[in-house]
C-alpha cells in the first residue's frame, strides 16, 4: 500500500479500504510515521462502507488542508517496533469478524507507541478486548479442526478426492488449511466456506472465493458405512444429551454426518431403549421388568487368575507389581492391612517395610508367631503420589476397594482363618463390605462376620506417623491387646458375641 496514497486518504476524508491484515499493517505503519491518531483515521472495505466511512475529516489545524501528513515519505520517522508478542496478538485478531476490527487494532498499536503499554495486559479495557478476540479465534481454529468432516468424491480428473464444509465465525480458513496441509500428505483435498474456499492439489495451497453453498452440495458413498458403525458404539445406557450439546456446539451437529441421525437415537434412548440398553428385540419380549443391582447386570467375564494380569481398577498401571498374601495355608489368624507400601511393591511381598518391622515388634509383645499368621492387604496394588524423587502412599477410594475385594475373598474362602485382623478403616470396610463402619466404634469389640471373628486394631502405619510419645504408646498397646484377643478367640470360640 502507497504510503501517500494512505496519508492522503486520512487528510482528504476517505475511509481507508483494507481487506488484510498485511494491508492494515502498512497502512498503520505509514499513519504511525505520520502521526496520526486513531480518531483521524476512518476505515472501511472495497465496494463497501464501514461504521465510518463518509466521517468528515476532523477539522483544526492538526488535519486541515496543509496538515502535515502532506510532507514527503522520505521526511517521515521510521516505523515504529513493536514487540513479537504484541504483533502475533495483532495478527491473530484480525481475524476476528467485527467491522471495527481495524480501527481498534490501530487504537491499540497508537497507544503503544504513545507508551501506554498497558494496552497488552488484560487489566486494561482495550487489552482485554483484544485478548478476548485472540481467545475467540484460536477457539475458532480448534473447533475446525475437529469438527470438519471430509467427505471422499468420485474420482475425477482435476478434482480434489476430499471436500469438507464448514461455516466459521471467524476469517480462520488460512491457519486451518496449513493445519491439514501437514497432515494430509500429498491427497487432494477442498475446504469450503460461505466466504471462501482453499484448495490443496498435493503441492501447493490454491485460495479461491466460495465455491459451494452448504454441505448438502456433498454425498459421500462411504458415509453409510460411518453411520452404521456409529449407531454400533452407540450405547443408550450411557446418553447423555446435555453432556453431547456442551461438549459438541449444536452449530457444528448439522454438518456432522451423524447429526442426522443422534436426534433419533437420544430419542429412542429416552424412550426406554436407556433402560434396557440392549437390542430392540430384547425390548419387545413380553414380561415385567425386574430392577436389579449393577454388580448383577454385568456380563460373565472371565475373570483374571494371577493378581498381575489383574486389571479390575486403574491401580496396576502405577504400581510395580500386585503383592499377594503371605503365610500358611490354612491359618487361624489372618492379618489385613491397607495397601502394600513402597518396599513391598519393589519386594513384592507384604510388611516388609518399616510398617512391616513394627508390626513384628506387635507380634512379639502379643506372643504370636508371624509365621502361623496369614499377612495380606485389602488392596494389592501400591497406590501412590510423586513428592520430589519419593513415592508417598495414597489412601484408596471405595471403588478401589471393592474392585480388589475379589481376591480377598479369594484368599479367605482358601485360609479359612478362624479371626480376622483388620488393621486400618480401609481393611475393616473390606472386610466387613461396609463403606460406613469406623475405626473408633469397634476397637477393642470383636464382630461376628460370615462365620469368623473379625477384630480391629490400628494399622502400624499411623503408630508410625503419630507425633506425640503418648499417643504412640497407647496405639502400639491397642494393637498388642488387639492381636492378645485374637489369640483368645482361637482358644476360646465360646466367647460370646457382643451386643
Amino acid at each position: 500500500m502507497n504510503p501517500d496514497a494512505t496519508t492522503d486518504a486520512v487528510v482528504n476524508g476517505q475511509p481507508l479500504a483494507v481487506t488484510s491484515f498485511a494491508e492494515w499493517r502498512d497502512a498503520a505503519r505509514a499513519l504511525l510515521q505520520a502521526g496520526v491518531p486513531p480518531e483521524a483515521v476512518s476505515w472501511g472495505r472495497p465496494g463497501g462502507e464501514d461504521l465510518f466511512s463518509g466521517a468528515p475529516a476532523p477539522a483544526g489545524p492538526d488535519h486541515n488542508a496543509g496538515n502535515p501528513l502532506q510532507t514527503t515519505h522520505s521526511a517521515r520517522p521510521p516505523a515504529p517496533r513493536l514487540p513479537r508478542s504484541l504483533m502475533e496478538m495483532l495478527q491473530t485478531a484480525a481475524c476476528y469478524r467485527d467491522p471495527d476490527r481495524w480501527a481498534f487494532l490501530y487504537r491499540v498499536v497508537w497507544r503503544w507507541t504513545q507508551g501506554e503499554h498497558d494496552v497488552q495486559s488484560p487489566a486494561d479495557p482495550d487489552g482485554a478486548r483484544l485478548h478476548g478476540m485472540v481467545k475467540a479465534v484460536r477457539r475458532e481454529e480448534h473447533d475446525m479442526h475437529a469438527y470438519i468432516r471430509f467427505r471422499e468424491r468420485p474420482v475425477e480428473a482435476g478434482a480434489p478426492r476430499f471436500v469438507a464444509w464448514f461455516e466459521p465465525r471467524h476469517d480462520v480458513l488460512p491457519q486451518v488449511a496449513e493445519h491439514f496441509v501437514a497432515r494430509m500428505g500429498k491427497t487432494s483435498w477442498m475446504i469450503a466456506t460461505p466466504e471462501a474456499s482453499v484448495l490443496w492439489d498435493g503441492a501447493s495451497l490454491h485460495h479461491t472465493g466460495p465455491l459451494m453453498s452448504s454441505a448438502a452440495d456433498l454425498d459421500d458413498a462411504g458415509e453409510a458405512l460411518w453411520l452404521t458403525y456409529y449407531r454400533s458404539i452407540f450405547n443408550p445406557a450411557r446418553v447423555n444429551a446435555q453432556l453431547m450439546q456442551s461438549h459438541i456446539p449444536s452449530r457444528f451437529w448439522k454438518n456432522l454426518p451423524e447429526g442426522a441421525i443422534v436426534p433419533s437415537m437420544v430419542s429412542q434412548a429416552e424412550l426406554g431403549a436407556r433402560k434396557i440398553g440392549q437390542v430392540q428385540t430384547v425390548g419387545r419380549r413380553s414380561g415385567a421388568t425386574i430392577p436389579i443391582t449393577p454388580e448383577a447386570a454385568q456380563p460373565d467375564r472371565e475373570q483374571p487368575s494371577k493378581i498381575d494380569e489383574c486389571r479390575r481398577c486403574e491401580l496396576w498401571q502405577f504400581a510395580t507389581q500386585g503383592v499377594g498374601g503371605e503365610g500358611p495355608k490354612r491359618a487361624p489368624i489372618m492379618v489385613v492391612g491397607e495397601q502394600p507400601g513402597d518396599q513391598e511393591d519393589l519386594a513384592g511381598k507384604p510388611f516388609v517395610g518399616p510398617a512391616g518391622k513394627l508390626l513384628d515388634r506387635v507380634f512379639a509383645q502379643a506372643e504370636v508367631d508371624r509365621q502361623s499368621v496369614y499377612l495380606t492387604n485389602a488392596v494389592k496394588h501400591f497406590k501412590w503420589e510423586p513428592r520430589g524423587k519419593r513415592r508417598l502412599h495414597k489412601t484408596p477410594v471405595q471403588r478401589e476397594i471393592e474392585a480388589c475385594h475379589y481376591w480377598l475373598e479369594k484368599e479367605l474362602a482358601a485360609v479359612k482363618p478362624k479371626v480376622i485382623v483388620a488393621m486400618g478403616a480401609t481393611a475393616l470396610k473390606s472386610v466387613l463390605r461396609r463403606a460406613t463402619v469406623t475405626l473408633k466404634d469397634t476397637l477393642g469389640k470383636p464382630i461376628r462376620h460370615d462365620g469368623a471373628w473379625v477384630v480391629t486394631i490400628y494399622h502400624p502405619s499411623y503408630v508410625l506417623r503419630v507425633p506425640d510419645e503418648a499417643a504412640k504408646q497407647e496405639a502400639f498397646s491397642l494393637m498388642v491387646k488387639g492381636l492378645k484377643l485374637a489369640q483368645e478367640l482361637i482358644e476360646r470360640p465360646d466367647v460370646p458375641e457382643p451386643e
